[in-house]
């Protein structure tokens, strides 16, 4: 093929039958798109070579080796030759599900789109990314002898798959001390490359495997020559190691970030097994074509919980077109959970990504460490915002100036002050701590940071929106205040106004600066940066400190992608939240920064912020619980996290969601509350699900009976059901439009006590009537599994907004919660009057 002809990529899955070339029969198809979060290296966005993926479901052939010589015959089909369809095709898929990618032309796609049971081709993408303290945060201890961590035996038996940009596998995290020898189940290789040999596996790796395939079909054969990523499990960016660390590391004394968040670094399930899928790279993102491979593989080679830091932002593709939520159904029925990061959108709602009811949706929240570092100004007050300074040589007094009073000429009005590219006057900013404020259209300090870089500022002091999350600063100090610092900051910059009364205040103040004897801080002679106008305003920055346990936490996080579900906006999302905010986990030491003019020294420790750091605290604590509780369901295991979930912060209060203005968390923020890793352990009574709820569920979702055939292996008979979405066995009620009268059922396992009575307590949302029937449930010895109604009539006669409430079941030791979430609409709302 030569290089000038335009190509398609292709992900293409179908049926198989026992004569196997003469009658293949195309089944459904369905790609998963992903996406990673936290600090994008690349925006999430259609493949430039217009690539697609076809896929057509679950293999109907128990031999992979056939399912693969099929693949190669309905690729020679469209191209002519058997030598054709081998350099065409990428992955065969032939393990979890059946499918292939291939490199095609246009008019090749459209060839596979008209095949015989080929539901779907949808446009393949190129995705983008999203602790020494954390886990003692949440209790995750071990000298809690009933705890998760000594019941679980810190996780022996289970096997953690991370699907994101690699390892580095001479990290101590990664050691192999103490673990016991490779499961006989296990499937897996370790698979050679850049850098990356056998002897890279160990005991605690026990798997590595690599996928570019996608990715260079997209952008041409990876350069790694400049050493910036390597053709390997080895991580090039970072990403991977920080959350394959934060899930299972091993115990790593004295880690810290440059001094800061010094202690004791360990992954939640430091016993469990780590295998890792790099499908992302550091030099341009994650192809979803890799990505459905990795599926493929980590089903096949026996993980037992996948994390995948990873997701594809609004609008939300159907789930029989989006790759992750296709592979993790496969995973899913197969046993594995599957938990995923909810996107980093926040505080909007809507915006929460990886809403499929199989997945396990996770949220970030703050943990109760800071990162103080004090403002002194020249007339000796102080402030404190939050920074990463560590630099020795700033810790001298600089001018201050305010941004929208060094505009640079031709500037927009008003960007300045935000600092905004391009908007501030090199000559009056170089050598200056420059002072700007975040507009609505700014995420965080970044683009401020890169801009007074631009004019050779000495610092910057950032304004926000209240958050903990702290941006890193190479090159010079960034501090990050709340508004109101920033505002007493702009008035202390205001002493040097050419108003007249403050100009006369002004001499006052220099008469007094200059009679304080010049050895002590404060005096004129610390003070004077212009010799014809002595005491301009001056500030310098102390270095940062860690302070633990004096910030209230948990708080959601800022960024943190908010519900209801844009897709299925019946299905709680997210589900759980957990520590992602200033995490301190491993790194590769090989990673480079974007933002940095020079390049720190490498870093074996970085502190990261995100959803995608979230995500993998969820996976060790599941791994955790299938130590403990090895025959759960990966829907048991969510239905633990969900109802066992606190909604107060350490000191008793209502947890609070970060954002403008602040306000308090409800279940679009954290879904059932934040995880409670030891109160998981023992839950009392389970919402359970399975293939059939999913089947159902796509049925409910209106997708046709062929797509759902070929994705499910059965036979597809989707009956009308009006509630069947209301009457998904979730751990949570939702009911987007509540017209009057609604009743929902739901089933409860009991897995405690064998012999238990449980008694219904209803916090009803606003505006709303709910009856629990019947209000007790008896369990026995033979009754384990027990079905409840729950009716909501609601008060309100005009359209209302979403009010939530509560159900609990009680049995004098067990709080079994679920979030109840309602909104009234009124059924002739729109019509005319």
């Amino acid at each position: 093929m030569s290089n000038n002809q335009t190509r398609s990529f292709f992900i293409v899955g179908f049926r198989v039958q026992r004569s196997l070339m003469a009658s293949l029969r195309f089944h459904s198809i369905i790609l998963l798109v992903l996406a990673m979060q936290l600090q994008p290296l690349v925006h999430v966005a259609l493949a430039s070579t217009n690539v697609h993926i076809v896929y057509m479901g679950e293999r109907q052939h128990d031999e992979p080796e056939l399912v693969q010589v099929s693949h190669h015959e309905v690729l020679s089909n469209i191209l002519g030759s058997h030598e054709a369809a081998k350099e065409s095709i990428l992955y065969s898929y032939k393990h979890g599900f059946s499918g292939f990618a291939a490199v095609l032309t246009e008019s090749q796609a459209k060839l596979i789109a008209d095949f015989p049971g080929v539901v779907r081709v949808v446009p393949n993408r190129v995705l983008s990314l999203q602790t020494t303290r954390s886990w003692d945060f949440l209790q995750v201890k071990p000298h809690i002898g009933n705890g998760i961590l000594s019941m679980s035996h810190s996780g022996i038996g289970s096997i953690i798959g991370v699907l994101d940009t690699g390892i580095w596998p001479e990290s101590e995290s990664f050691k192999d001390e103490g673990m016991g020898k490779v499961p006989s189940r296990w499937k897996g290789i370790c698979q050679i490359g850049e850098k990356f040999n056998h002897s890279h596996c160990n005991r605690k790796i026990i798997g590595a495997r690599w996928y570019v395939k996608g990715y260079e079909a997209e952008f041409g054969k990876l350069n790694t020559s400049d050493g910036v990523e390597y053709l390997s499990p080895r991580d090039a960016a970072g990403h991977g190691t920080h959350t394959a660390s934060t899930a299972a590391g091993l115990l790593v004394e004295k880690a810290s970030f440059m001094g800061l968040a010094q202690g004791l670094a360990r992954g939640g399930a430091p016993s469990a097994w780590l295998a890792v899928y790099k499908v992302c790279w550091s030099i341009g993102g994650c192809s979803s074509a890799d990505l459905l491979a990795a599926f493929d593989d980590a089903i096949f080679d026996g993980v037992d919980v996948l994390s995948v830091s990873l997701g594809s932002p609004p609008p939300l593709s159907a789930y029989v077109e989006d790759v992750l939520s296709i592979g993790s159904f496969h995973a899913v029925t197969k046993g594995i959970s599957v938990v995923c990061s909810a996107g980093n959108s926040g505080p909007y709602p809507q915006t929460v990504i990886n809403t499929a009811p199989w997945i396990i949706t996770v949220a970030a929240s703050t943990i109760d460490r800071a990162f103080p570092t004090a403002i002194i100004m020249g007339n000796n007050q102080t402030l404190v915002g939050q920074a990463f300074h560590t630099m020795k040589d700033m810790n001298k007094f600089h001018p201050i100036v305010y941004g929208d009073d060094i505009a640079a000429s031709g500037a927009v009005d008003g960007s300045a002050r935000s600092c905004d590219s391009g908007t501030l006057n090199a000559t009056l900013a170089r050598g200056k701590v420059v002072l700007c404020f975040q507009s609505r259209s700014q995420r965080s300090a970044i683009i401020a940071l890169s801009t007074v870089l631009d004019v050779q500022a000495a610092g910057l002091i950032f304004a926000q929106f209240p958050t903990k999350d702290v941006a890193i600063s190479w090159d010079i100090p960034c501090v990050q205040v709340d508004f109101a610092i920033g505002t007493s900051l702009l008035t202390y910059i205001g002493m040097t106004s050419n108003d007249p009364l403050l100009r006369h205040q002004e001499v006052l103040y220099k008469i007094l600066c200059c009679v304080v004897p010049s050895g002590k801080e404060g005096c004129c002679a610390l003070l004077f940066s212009d010799p014809d106008d002595k005491c301009n305003p001056v500030v310098k920055f102390s270095l940062t400190k860690t302070a633990v346990g004096q910030q209230i936490s948990p708080e959601v996080a800022f960024f943190s992608s908010r519900g209801p579900s844009s897709l299925s906006p019946s299905v709680l999302k997210p589900d759980i939240a957990a520590p992602g905010v200033n995490i301190l986990a491993s790194w590769s030491p090989a990673s480079l920064f974007p933002t940095a003019m020079t390049q720190p020294p490498p870093l074996n420790f970085n502190i990261e912020s995100g959803t995608s750091m979230a995500c993998p605290h969820i996976s060790g604590i599941v791994a955790l619980l299938k130590a403990i509780h090895p025959t759960w369901s990966p829907a048991a295991i969510k239905s633990a996290l969900v109802t066992t979930a606190s909604l107060e912060d350490e000191y008793g209060q209502c947890i609070v969601a970060e954002g403008a203005p602040h306000k308090k968390a409800d279940p679009f923020d954290y879904g059932g509350g934040h995880v409670d890793p030891n109160k998981a352990i023992a839950p009392g009574l389970i919402y359970d699900m399975g293939f059939s709820d999913y089947y159902h569920f796509l049925c409910a979702m209106g997708y046709n009976n062929s797509a759902i055939s070929s994705i499910t292996k059965a036979r597809a008979h989707c009956r009308k059901s009006a509630n069947f979405l209301a009457n998904l066995n979730l751990p949570s009620i939702t009911i987007p439009e509540l017209k009057k009268k609604l009743t929902v059922s739901r089933t409860v396992t009991n897995v405690g006590p064998v012999n238990s009575v449980y008694t219904a307590f209803v916090q009803a949302p606003a505006g709303t009537d709910v009856i629990v029937e019947p209000s007790s449930l008896s369990f026995n010895s033979t009754i384990r599994k027990l079905k409840f109604k729950v009716t909501f009539h609601s008060q309100l006669r005009v359209q209302g907004r979403y009010s939530f409430g509560n159900l609990l079941w009680k049995d004098g030791f067990h709080v079994v919660r679920i979030p109840l979430i309602v909104r009234t609409v009124i059924q002739d709302f729109y019509a005319e009057t």
